[in-house]
């Protein structure tokens, strides 16, 4: 297979052929801009769940707003104007940037993160004109200090500074009490501005069956439905970690781009130390920060031999993954249930700035259930889960396809 067509470069780029679909949205949009750039107070929300090609979209979007703005005259009123894709996924900003190398059009400093943006706007006076947000769910929804961020809300300060508003939006993957979106949230935020809305529904990145990906909407929403047999995707389940990373080593030799994931339910500090994700014979240690590195976690080589998480591959396409549920993530035989443990989940950032949360226990759960929802939604191929809970385990090995 073209090793090179499998990188997440290759599959963002701008010259990728879009479906019909895509490409439909993407002429809807820059229409949105050239019609709205004059007047301002204008914002258009694509929303999509993970797989239906948001990412590559807006991107391509990205790159023809900048191809009119940067046209030396005519009558198109993108021409001249100052544009920014804003990326709050420090992996996911690697790749963009990665991808500006090779385009006319788009260069290195038009992508920012949302609060070096906001900040940069606020402390000149400027108004940019059109504003992309990649992830716009990842947004913050309180202040955060600790990243420079000292007003009430991402979104809110993003309007005061942009004439149009371009939004790519999926509640189904908020994973922090900070960044608390929910579609009701949105609307109030947008509600004194024109806004547009429109959904991507096809699913482009799993191969998967429609029974596929029912099992897997339902697994998210705590229903454990009988395993499908899928001859495009391999759904698989193991009762040893150990054979699931050797199967996975095997994927990746021959596939590339697989990978081990886990839920955030073994001890991780930021201390320099490697920690480890240990099942059973399985051991491996999880994945590394390393700012530094050109390419992101995913694109790494040497990342097969570290267990990823909801953070480092959240947006990204992986042929075979391996997820690890842990021990936060059990299965109640008398109820038929899912049961998510806040108390084993070990991402206490997430959790952070709950105060004040009338029902903090259900949003909890919600951001557990979106962060197996990303793990799950990462295949391109097949994917295969392993059980800590022994419960959970035998469960899943019951339903297994025959």
């Amino acid at each position: 297979m073209d090793r090179k067509n499998n990188q997440a470069l290759q599959k963002l780029s701008p010259d990728r052929s879009l479906s019909v679909e895509q490409e439909r949205l993407c002429g809807q949009v820059v229409r949105f801009c050239q019609d709205h750039i004059g007047q301002g107070n204008a914002v258009f929300v694509i929303e999509g769940h993970a797989g239906t090609g948001k990412s590559i979209v807006i991107n391509k979007i990205f790159n023809e707003i900048q191809k009119m703005s940067r046209q030396q005259a005519g009558t198109n009123p993108l021409t001249g104007t100052r544009n920014y894709l804003l990326v709050n996924h420090p992996e996911m900003m690697k790749l963009y940037k990665n991808i500006s190398e090779h385009s006319i059009y788009v260069k290195k400093k038009d992508y920012e993160r949302p609060t070096t943006f906001i900040n940069t706007m606020h402390r000149t006076g400027q108004v940019a004109d059109v504003v992309l947000v990649d992830e716009a769910h990842l947004l913050l929804t309180k202040s955060d200090k600790y990243n420079r961020f000292v007003q009430d809300n991402h979104l809110e300060e993003i309007l005061k500074c942009a004439r149009v508003v371009v939004l790519v939006f999926d509640d189904m993957q908020v994973l922090r009490f900070k960044s608390h979106w929910t579609k009701s949230t949105l609307e109030s935020v947008l509600a004194q501005r024109q806004v547009q809305t429109c959904q991507l529904k096809n699913q482009f990145r799993m191969q998967a069956g429609a029974q596929t990906c029912a099992w897997i909407d339902a697994f998210c929403k705590k229903t454990i439905l009988p395993i499908p047999h899928d001859p495009f995707f391999d759904l698989r389940v193991f009762e040893d970690a150990q054979d699931m990373y050797d199967l996975v080593r095997d994927k990746n030799t021959e596939f590339g781009l697989s990978r081990m994931v886990a839920t955030y339910d073994y001890p991780y500090r930021l201390d320099g130390r490697e920690h480890f994700v240990t099942e059973g014979r399985f051991r491996l240690k999880w994945d590394i920060a390393r700012p530094e590195a050109r390419l992101p976690w995913a694109e790494r080589a040497n990342t097969i031999d570290e267990v990823g998480s909801v953070y480092t591959v959240q947006g990204f396409d992986l042929n075979y993954v391996g997820l690890l549920l842990g021990p936060s993530v059990r299965y109640d035989a008398a109820g038929n249930t899912l049961v998510l443990d806040p108390a084993r989940y070990e991402d206490s950032a997430a959790f952070a700035g709950r105060n004040g949360f009338a029902q903090p226990g259900q949003t909890m759960e919600r951001i557990m259930l979106n962060a197996i929802n990303v793990l799950m939604t990462r295949a391109v191929r097949g994917l295969y889960i392993y059980a800590h809970d022994p419960a959970l385990r035998a469960r899943l090995v019951q339903f297994r396809a025959g």
